[in-house]
């Protein structure tokens, strides 16, 4: 619930007094008797308690009612009111408002500007939580990671952006934007300087495929999931920021989305990892957009809007246009998110296939004796400038071309056609004609 404390202007006593009763609100009149500077234009102080989602409409109608932009009108956010008539009030105002958390237009203005510290106190907590998700990645340490998610101030600037675009303050909205590119952009050159300055000195083991590392693997070749993380955490922050409650737990959400990705693109730019570090920017820019986009709809959707009707045409005007916008750049970069996900997944299909193929195989009775101990995948890109083996990571169209299978054998035995009729069965069954070699390694077995 609130409390809600008006200085009335003279001459406005009446209109506020008449409103209120209208209502059926109780108030509490104290009239205006100091004698300090700058009080004698106002009559009385007027008090009264307001369940939250009552604080909008009571405001405007006091507006419409006279009450001018000169009073002075304090908001505060207390516990409990026990009498039978503020009872009423929340069971009247439980019924006509769909959104019961919903706080005033006013509040959550207030509230999406708390939520974007100073521009010296943003850029270090950046580059602190950029330097600490890098660390994380390479360390291939999750705990690490969301430490580095609860550092990062992204919460703020993806929520005011929208929330300025919503109720039309085209200040808030600039900020937003610009706090939002400055962040993205600082976070992978720090995660990119850092990496450099680890290899230089040297603080990581040289010749280490980063790729395989499981906290940054998950980066460089996202899928089209990774887009409906982000249009939660969106949708999630606005709920929070809108329901009066602590953003703290959302923005670690978002930063989920934003810090890690930009991390692993600053990796894979320090370690010329070319498309890798352009999968994880696209997951950034994609989720970026996508928390954009869930906040703009879910703020519209709850019932923000601007008092002002010329103001509100505006704002209507442009939220459509900037929901467009949204939708018509998440499509177009969803294209390469889909792509990365078919290929993933027609990948793993394969790996699968062959792995069992192999197994089924070795389980006959001609090669009695011998087991699977490792399997490795070789592709090659389908691009005619770029005809060698890459790896999946390092080339979005690809093909099957190499499989390179690892056996153990007993020291006296061996299977010259093992190799051919692996090749066989995987081009029956897979529709992929790879060249296959087999590894023999001897086990020596004692006791």
């Amino acid at each position: 619930m609130r409390l809600v404390e008006i200085s009335v202007p003279i001459g406005e006593q009446e209109a506020v007094i008449n409103t209120l009763e209208d209502e059926e609100i109780d108030y509490y009149l104290t009239d205006e008797t100091s004698a300090r500077r700058g009080t004698e234009d106002y009559a009385a102080i007027v008090t009264f308690p307001l369940p939250r989602n009552a604080v909008e409409p009571i405001i405007d109608d006091l507006r419409d009612a006279g009450l001018s932009q000169d009073a002075h009108v304090i908001i505060s956010d207390v516990e409990v009111d026990l009498s039978r008539r503020f009872e009423r009030l929340m069971k009247r105002y439980a019924k006509e408002s769909s959104w019961q958390i919903r706080i005033s237009r006013e509040e959550i203005l207030i509230r999406a500007r708390e939520l974007s510290p100073g521009l010296q106190t943003f850029l270090v907590l950046t580059v602190i939580s950029a330097v600490v998700a890098t660390a994380g990645l390479l360390l291939d340490s999750a705990a690490v990671v969301v430490g580095a998610m609860v550092i990062a101030p992204l919460v703020g600037p993806a929520l005011s952006a929208s929330v300025g675009t919503i109720l039309d303050d085209p200040a808030m909205f600039r900020r937003g934007v610009w706090l939002q590119f400055v962040g993205v952009v600082l976070s992978i050159a720090s995660a990119a300087a850092f990496t450099l300055l680890i290899r230089l000195v040297p603080l990581f083991p040289p010749g280490r495929d980063i790729t395989r590392i499981a906290e940054v693997s998950g980066r460089i070749s996202p899928d089209i999931l990774s887009l409906i993380i982000a249009l939660g955490a969106g949708a999630a922050g606005i709920l929070s920021l809108s329901s009066g409650v602590s953003a703290a737990l959302v923005g670690v959400m978002i930063a989920a989305a934003l810090i890690p990705p930009a991390a692993a693109a600053g990796i894979s730019i320090a370690w010329g990892e070319p498309f890798a570090a352009i999968s994880a920017s696209v997951l950034v820019l994609v989720n970026v957009l996508a928390i954009n986009l869930s906040a703009l709809v879910t703020l519209r959707y709850i019932g923000y809007r601007p008092k002002n009707w010329f103001k509100l045409e505006h704002s209507r005007s442009t939220t459509t246009k900037r929901v467009v916008v949204l939708l018509v750049l998440i499509a177009l970069l969803s294209v390469f998110l889909g792509g990365i996900t078919l290929s993933s997944v027609q990948d793993a299909q394969f790996e699968r296939n062959v792995r069992t193929i192999t197994d089924e195989t070795l389980d006959q009775p001609q090669y009695e004796g011998i087991e699977r101990i490792e399997m490795d995948f070789f592709y090659v890109g389908t691009s005619l400038l770029l005809p060698q083996e890459v790896r999946p990571l390092d080339f979005p169209a690809h093909q099957p071309r190499r499989v390179v299978v690892t056996v153990g054998t007993p020291s006296d035995r061996s299977y010259p056609a093992l190799a051919e009729q692996l090749r066989t069965r995987i081009r029956s069954t897979t529709g992929h004609d790879v060249s296959i070699q087999v590894r023999y390694v001897e086990i020596d077995e004692a006791g």
